[in-house]
């Protein structure tokens, strides 16, 4: 997107991160702290400080049956996958490819074939910029959910995430997902056969951001009632997954497919026709144009099937972070 900031600075210290901080709370500048900034959507120029993590390093402690990983928040998600599988350590390679910091993936709860954050997590530390002083919250408190976590409410201002703890069992098992059991390529399943072909899948179903401009999955999956999952399901066919609650998470993707949208296109803005969850820049693409584009997909999903789609992105208008859609 064509958007300025006042400044953008890299930090590759905790303690740069919290002089900043000081800096701007000083001079009553806004902030915002970004990863790879793989998940938002710039509304307008910020008219603040674009602080980038580059915070990295990984610390490993081997016990009897784990391996015990700390890893700095502003190291890469998949650079992480990519060094554990070199390093041996086997159990993060369904969440290969995944875009974004090892920070903002605790916020995200990302998941994928499988996996989700919540399930090999053990910490997340936070540091108090006010007080600079580091908290370590474990799992329990941080209340993981599906594209949630307590960082979306709580600590997530005048706070920031500067380590996740990971937790990898020694003896690994293979998480099956249906697109590996129809890999017929696949004799014996290991590692980075898993890695190879979640990497293959997502390069084929996802655009690369640096070609065309987007922001991975604009919607969440909605996750509704069994009886209303039940009428919908009854007359049309589309993916669901039975969640622990007795709820039913739907396939965005399809509900939006079942809309018809053809050559769907705002301007510059348009849905992915590989996957129709994800909106495009194809070439000069404005944030009205985006915003018009995700409002007339909610209101076809919520006339068609009376569900609300949830933008899964963050909003960012000039001065912070905001609730939209």
């Amino acid at each position: 997107m064509d958007v300025t900031a006042k400044k953008i600075i890299f930090v590759n210290t905790i303690q740069s991160l919290v002089d900043i901080w000081q800096k701007c709370k000083e001079s009553n500048i806004p902030y915002i702290i970004l990863g790879e900034g793989s998940n938002v959507l710039f509304l307008e120029n910020y008219k603040g400080i674009v602080i980038i993590n580059r915070i990295k390093g990984i610390k490993i402690q081997e016990q009897k049956n784990i391996w015990l990983l700390h890893v700095f928040s502003g190291e890469k998600w998949h650079d992480l996958v990519k060094y554990t599988l070199r390093m041996g350590l086997f159990g993060l390679e369904n969440l290969a490819l995944i875009p974004g910091s090892v920070g903002s993936a605790a916020i995200q709860n990302i998941g994928a074939y499988g996996l989700e954050l919540k399930n090999i997590c053990q910490y997340v530390d936070v540091i108090s910029l006010e007080e600079n002083n580091i908290i370590r919250l474990k799992k329990k408190i941080c209340n993981f959910s599906y594209r949630s976590s307590i960082f979306k409410s709580q600590y997530n201002h005048g706070y920031a995430i500067v380590a996740v703890g990971i937790k990898i069992q020694k003896k690994w098992k293979p998480i099956i997902f249906p697109a590996l059991l129809k890999n017929r390529k696949i004799i014996k399943i290991n590692a980075y056969k898993i890695f190879n072909i979640v990497c293959q899948i997502r390069k084929e179903k996802l655009p690369n951001p640096k070609r065309l401009g987007n922001a991975g999955s604009f919607f969440k999956n909605p996750i509704i009632a069994l009886e209303k999952a039940k009428k919908i399901l009854s007359s049309y066919n589309i993916p669901y997954y039975f969640q622990k609650n007795g709820f039913i998470k739907m396939s965005a993707a399809a509900l939006i497919e079942k809309c018809n949208f053809k050559n769907m296109q705002i301007g510059d803005a348009a849905i992915y026709k590989k996957q129709k969850l994800i909106l495009i820049n194809l070439k000069k693409a404005n944030s009205k144009e985006i915003l018009r584009l995700a409002q007339i997909i909610q209101r076809c999903i919520l006339k068609k099937f009376k569900i609300y789609l949830e933008p899964e992105i963050d909003f960012i208008n000039s001065s912070g972070k905001i609730k939209l859609l």
